[in-house]
């Protein structure tokens, strides 16, 4: 082998090597510690089944998806610090599955300046669709959709007093537009309407105005623990009360947390059954799940897979060379993608993604029941 072979082989070696070692970095900022560290968790591990899978095929045009995980311990200035070490330290490519309302807000500024897409917060907030943010690709459904569906489902079961109790942040004040929406339409009033200190939570008075009421239902517009918390003050009071809260609390996790006071709450779904094996995107989570030793996939982690699709398809359609500006400009061609039984479409004018929102019962068995 003379010189100039030598010299060939080993720039084709080197090639070979920087391609197969080549990597998207992805940035995530989110609660994998406080209170709803397992809904965060169950939604990053279905966000992997997928991820994982497609880096077993190589990638996407030859390079590995690295997800960058940053704990935000749930809170909203953390967040925002997080997400400037991602973006403007680390340079990762994208935002990925942030978690929470006003944690994702602190972020906009980052993005706008650095023009980093976000894809698939894990927030229904009405403020993330409308206005639209040129850099915020949501997945899920609003929680305005899902509130005001809770309301009009009680209604439809003849319950007529019913209560609200919010979170004091923007995530609550958003709820609480939609749950009014649903009673509104169902000519109803709450019976008792209040809102607790998202920080320092204290349900025992809220309680007992519940129990005097003797209110049927209570939608809880709240996190993790926040629910469970109330829920426990709740039955301690006295009340009976239907427990109804968000999807943002739909993961297994939250179930267990809940223990003796699980059976019977609703939680509202923004995807389909976890079960339902016709929808093609379901099939493929729980195939995926079951390669991996587990035995089902909980509506948290179908979010993530979700979520990780989109992703996945922003990159692909970046091409070869990716850049911040070439991802943002591929998510606003994705017309009608099919995520599996689910089409999504993005637009100049038009981040809104899904609007699915559904009712699931958490039954005897520790499990959601539709």
């Amino acid at each position: 082998m003379n010189q100039w072979t030598k010299l060939c082989a080993s720039a084709a070696l080197a090639t070979l090597i920087c391609t197969s070692h080549a990597q998207i970095l992805i940035g995530q900022t989110a609660g994998y510690s406080g209170q709803v560290a397992a809904g965060v968790k169950e939604t990053a591990d279905g966000a992997m089944l997928y991820l994982d899978a497609v880096n077993a095929k190589g990638g996407v045009n030859g390079q590995k998806i690295e997800l960058v995980s940053l704990d935000d311990k749930f809170d909203p200035k953390l967040a925002g610090e997080n997400a400037r070490k991602l973006i403007e330290e680390q340079n990762v490519l994208a935002m990925f599955l942030t978690r929470g309302t006003p944690h994702t807000e602190a972020m906009i500024p980052l993005l706008e300046k650095n023009g980093v897409a976000l894809i698939g917060p894990s927030t229904g907030a009405m403020v993330l669709h409308q206005p639209v943010h040129k850099y915020i690709f949501n997945v899920r459904a609003t929680y305005q959709r899902e509130a005001e569906k809770a309301m009009t489902h009680l209604a439809s079961m003849g319950m007529t007093r019913i209560a609200v109790v919010y979170s004091d942040d923007s995530f609550g004040a958003d709820g609480i537009i939609g749950a009014q929406k649903g009673l509104t339409a169902s000519k109803l009033t709450p019976v008792v309407l209040e809102k607790f200190n998202r920080t320092k939570p204290d349900f025992a008075p809220i309680a007992v105005k519940l129990a005097s009421a003797n209110a049927q239902a209570v939608l809880m517009v709240a996190s993790g623990a926040a629910v469970v918390d109330a829920g426990n003050a709740f039955r301690a009071a006295g009340s009976a009360a239907q427990i109804v809260t968000l999807s943002n609390n739909a993961s297994t996790g939250f179930i267990k947390s809940l223990g003796a006071n699980a059976r019977g709450m609703i939680v509202t779904q923004v995807y389909p059954n976890e079960r339902a094996m016709t929808y093609a995107m379901v099939k493929e989570a729980l195939d995926l799940a079951k390669a991996k030793g587990l035995s089902e996939v909980s509506p948290a982690m179908l979010e993530g897979f979700a979520a990780a699709k989109v992703l996945v398809e922003g990159l692909k359609r970046a091409g070869p060379k990716p850049t911040r500006e070439k991802v943002h400009a591929a998510l606003e061609s994705l017309r009608k993608f099919d995520l599996g039984g689910l089409e999504i479409s993005y637009g100049p004018d038009d981040h809104s993604g899904l609007d699915f929102a559904d009712l699931a019962i958490i039954g005897t068995d520790g499990r959601f029941r539709r």
